[in-house]
């Protein structure tokens, strides 16, 4: 009978990991803690540990880097980031479960008990504007995927719709990787002309073509030792592909107006949005290429596609926001969030960071209402307010906030309620004429230098809006 070592404080955790390891025919030993778990090792052998990363007296992630546990390691996380994923599989874990976890999941890894292999142990680099987070199954299998072969020099084909985070996903892997010491290069294929794309990507030599008055160095090139990021590979002309194929096969490049065969160490990552087997059929992309490239498939599912991560991104958003502004952030109210999830997002990710980057802003109160989220995603709201007119909303949101002060002691309502409309209208106003102050006090039907009062009033910065 093979013998589980199960670590967690949460006795509620242990409980259910013995119950559903004891149904695979193991025998399951529980430990609350690091020296508890000490205890149990020294007393025999295990083989597989479940190890929770917090735990009161130790990080279960620098015990298994500093090889204090024997038997392969599934570490058990609330964290739900692809560094913390990665780390896990730095430091050596077999793989790493976030909480809660599925059982299904817990039974296959205790059916599939192996040694893992040797990895390097390294500090993982982070990134504070990272936003590759998510409890979906789909996020959590990419994170399991990019945590395998971001230490890998493997080809990387990464696969999504536009504004998914295909280029974050590209860099965090360089970030992870043994060359990320060395140049991130990337080059948006689709946004340069044909004609001088081959320069770009592989150099050029003096006199090469009018204008060339110097040679100078291709991506390849300058990306040396590091990672190249193709990005929009799907759109490259026919006739580089073939020169991008030799480049992959042969490691050299030949510079524009060049003889010479310059040797090019980089590691490849390319992205698309585009179907490139359906490419394939129609020959506008070569199938040799195809296979060159997707050597590891990654593929970033839509936002409409994992709407159970769209809490954890927008509040996460709402934090990097207010670090950006150097305020505050509102809260989202459940309403709120309910009604984010309604909207398919069709810019995925990237039009949800604008859309939270805009309610950081605009958001008159502490806390972010149903009303605020449906005027930022273009006054789209649920049928309970659609057809409410202004004075309607206005009610509405000024009974919430009577509601939310109380009747305790005297306020001067008057004055609340001009603090609390003014700033939000005079930064809509100031977006809407992209902060031309004579524009908005046309609008607003107010005097310049009154405008000019207010905005000081509410430190609300003109330039702001201009960009």
């Amino acid at each position: 009978m093979m013998h589980v070592l199960v670590v967690d404080d949460d006795a509620g955790i242990r409980w259910v990991l013995a119950r559903v390891l004891s149904e695979e025919g193991m025998e399951v030993v529980e430990a609350a803690s690091m020296e508890e778990a000490e205890q149990a090792m020294a007393e025999q052998d295990f083989a597989l540990t479940f190890l929770d990363v917090y735990l009161p007296d130790g990080n279960g992630m620098d015990a298994v880097a500093e090889g204090r546990f024997k038997a392969p390691v599934v570490l058990l996380t609330a964290e739900t980031t692809f560094d913390h994923a990665a780390q896990a599989y730095r430091v050596g874990a077999m793989e790493y479960l976030p909480k809660p976890f599925d059982l299904d999941e817990v039974r296959s890894l205790a059916r599939r008990i192996k040694p893992s292999p040797e990895e390097t142990k390294k500090e993982v680099a982070t990134d504070k504007d990272a936003l590759i987070i998510g409890r979906s199954a789909s996020m959590q299998q990419l994170f399991r995927t990019l945590g395998r072969v971001a230490a890998s020099d493997l080809t990387v084909l990464i696969t999504g719709e536009s504004g998914t985070g295909k280029e974050l996903v590209a860099h965090v892997l360089h970030q992870q990787s043994k060359r990320n010491n060395k140049p991130f290069v990337p080059i948006n294929t689709a946004a340069i002309p044909a004609e001088l794309l081959e320069a770009e990507l592989f150099g050029h030599e003096k006199g090469a073509f009018t204008g060339a008055d110097r040679a100078r160095p291709g991506r390849f090139e300058q990306a040396s030792q590091g990672t190249l990021f193709l990005d929009e590979i799907g759109d490259m002309p026919a006739s580089l592909q073939v020169k991008l194929l030799r480049v992959l096969e042969e490691g050299v490049v030949q510079r524009v107006g060049g003889r010479e065969d310059r040797p090019v160490n980089v590691r490849l990552l390319a992205a698309t949005h585009q179907n490139l087997q359906s490419k394939i059929k129609q020959g506008t992309f070569r199938e040799d290429l195809y296979y060159r490239l997707n050597v590891i498939p990654v593929h970033i599912p839509p936002l409409r596609e994992r709407k159970d991560d769209i809490q954890q991104l927008a509040e996460a958003m709402l934090a990097s926001a207010g670090e950006e502004l150097e305020m505050q952030p509102p809260i989202l109210l459940d309403e709120s969030i309910n009604l984010l999830k309604t909207y398919d997002w069709p810019g995925n990710v990237r039009e949800l960071k604008n859309v939270m980057r805009r309610l950081a802003l605009l958001t008159p109160g502490a806390a972010i209402t149903l009303s605020d989220v449906a005027l930022a995603l273009g006054n789209r709201d649920n049928q309970t307010h659609q057809e409410e007119t202004l004075s309607e909303a206005v009610s509405r949101c000024i009974r919430h906030y009577m509601d939310k002060l109380g009747y305790a002691e005297a306020v001067d309502m008057h004055k609340h309620l001009l603090d609390e409309v003014e700033p939000p209208l005079l930064m809509l106003v100031m977006e809407r004429c992209k902060g031309n102050q004579i524009k908005a006090a046309q609008m607003l039907g107010l005097n310049r230098n009154t405008v000019r009062k207010l905005l000081r009033q509410y430190q609300i910065d003109p330039a702001y809006f201009r960009n």
